[in-house]
């Protein structure tokens, strides 16, 4: 199938007039520029891109939209009203949600999703008789949806940092945990990688994972011939965590994982908020995940987003708790965000923007092959509207400052089409995300 679109973000940069042939098998078979569409060509509207990398989500998180806001609270606060939510969820609506959820990211160009994913057990903490049987519901959801899914197994062990120590789990915490790392590691070793699944590890913070078990799962992630499975933490999110952390250990929590050897250049470092110089050059070879829209939602805080990408970190971006998905907009409050605290504009260029949003958020996930459109690069685009009354007049080259999600009208994955004119292969999601919700909340 011979796909034509008026223009297209290439290695090379925004081109006009282009048609990309993709393949029986999915893949991207040629890319031409400066041609006019042909007899049987198949026309897309606006400017194509590399499918959008989510690379940072807690589907479940998704519930609490609308939700939180009453009595104000804090990010403290909002953690309560999650683990509610947290308490309820079985492998059955855990799926129901996470296929609405998944499709909604289709919906806004996300082709790959990362997935931190911790809520691994029953509600009273006993392990399923399939102990994967959570991630598994997330493996079919991503495919029910149409969506790559890179499954961040989340080693979570304590309840929480204090000056005196770390604390046991409690309530629904007990979902969470798997008593050390090394069980922790036995079980996420049963999972196995699949066509639209690919399995990663993550370390859900400095708070859950105490100091001698950080190692192990750092270790976990290190495969023979060199390779290593992608590797997130939660860091800094907030100032509580830091100053229990150097009132604990005496070390940031940067300069704790740098210290356990949990540093590499296939570590995403998510939030990375509240850091000091140092601690932004240690992050230097990593990736560092913002999440605007959550993080303003939560009132977290301003990260150093420009420091960190001008120390060598790489920029990515993720929705988190899903109060939008829309990475376009978390493109832009990455921008903004930079705006307001320094006092001066272009602090990201709409192609570090784009960059951020698909290759090195797609690198991120563990799928360097994904990103680019090019001969060889598996079929994954999006076409986005220039003619909405968002987008209108817009410059191609700056359709990640003026496009939302609705814009997308078209989302191929391994070149079968997930989304066409807006609509989603699933039909309704608005539907399907109300019946989810309303059997869970009820």
């Amino acid at each position: 199938m011979n796909y034509w679109a008026p223009y297209a973000w290439l290695p090379t940069g925004i081109v006009s007039r282009v048609r990309i042939w993709v393949t029986a098998e999915g893949l991207i078979g040629s890319v031409e520029s400066g041609v006019d569409a042909a007899d049987g060509d198949r026309r897309l509207p606006g400017v194509l891109l590399p499918g959008l990398a989510n690379a940072h989500s807690h589907a479940f998180h998704r519930a609490l939209r609308g939700r939180t806001h009453a009595d104000g609270g804090s990010f403290w606060t909002w953690r309560t009203v999650m683990y509610e939510v947290a308490g309820k969820l079985d492998p059955d609506s855990y799926l129901a949600l996470a296929r609405a959820v998944y499709a909604e990211m289709a919906l806004a160009g996300i082709t790959s999703v990362g997935e931190f994913h911790y809520l691994h057990h029953d509600r009273d903490g006993k392990r399923y008789a399939e102990p994967n049987v959570m991630g598994e519901a997330l493996r079919q959801a991503a495919s029910d949806a149409g969506i790559r899914l890179t499954l961040l197994n989340t080693c979570y062990l304590t309840g929480g940092l204090t000056a005196s120590g770390h604390t046991p789990l409690e309530g629904v915490q007990r979902r969470f945990g798997d008593g050390d790392a090394e069980a922790w590691a036995l079980r996420v070793a049963d999972l196995k990688p699949s066509t639209g699944m690919r399995v990663g590890a993550a370390i859900h913070s400095v708070r859950a994972v105490p100091r001698d078990q950080l190692g192990t799962v750092a270790a976990f992630t290190r495969m023979d011939a060199g390779e290593q499975l992608p590797l997130h933490v939660h860091l800094s999110e907030q100032p509580a965590e830091n100053e229990a952390c150097l009132a604990y250990y005496g070390l940031t929590p940067a300069a704790l994982l740098e210290d356990s050897g949990v540093l590499s250049p296939q570590t995403s470092l998510i939030h990375a908020t509240h850091l000091t110089g140092a601690d932004i050059t240690a992050l230097n070879n990593s990736f560092a995940c913002f999440c605007p829209t959550t993080e303003r939602d939560l009132a977290d805080g301003i990260g150093p987003a420009r420091a960190l990408a001008d120390a060598g970190a790489t920029i990515t971006l993720g929705s988190d708790q899903h109060a939008v998905i829309d990475l376009f907009e978390e493109a832009r409050g990455l921008e903004m965000h930079e705006r307001l605290s320094s006092l001066n504009r272009g602090r990201f260029s709409p192609g570090e923007l784009l960059t951020a949003l698909t290759v090195d958020g797609q690198r991120s996930l563990g799928r360097p092959e994904l990103g680019v459109l090019q001969a060889g690069a598996p079929a994954d685009l999006i076409a986005v509207r220039l003619d909405s009354v968002r987008t209108a007049g817009s410059d191609p080259e700056q359709i990640a400052l003026s496009a939302v999600g609705p814009d997308v009208d078209t989302v191929l994955v391994g070149g079968e089409v997930v989304v066409s004119e807006g609509r989603h292969r699933l039909g309704d999601v608005g539907r399907l995300l109300t019946q989810a919700l309303e059997t869970l909340l009820d």
